[in-house]
């Protein structure tokens, strides 16, 4: 006889509950790390941010 497997209830489950925050996180992600690693080493120079941060 089989056992019974809760697992893909489970993940069905919380993947229908959690989806449009993993999807969100996934976009918000990649816009930061488009947006990094377009910075040079100019833009690093010129920033106030940078500047006040630098160690």
């Amino acid at each position: 006889m089989r056992k019974f497997d809760p697992w893909p209830i489970f993940f069905k489950r919380e993947w229908n509950r959690n989806w449009p925050f993993l999807v969100g996180f996934a976009v918000t992600g990649t816009i930061v790390t488009k947006m990094s690693l377009s910075l040079t080493e100019e833009d690093a120079k010129n920033s106030p941010f940078a500047q006040r941060h630098k160690k």
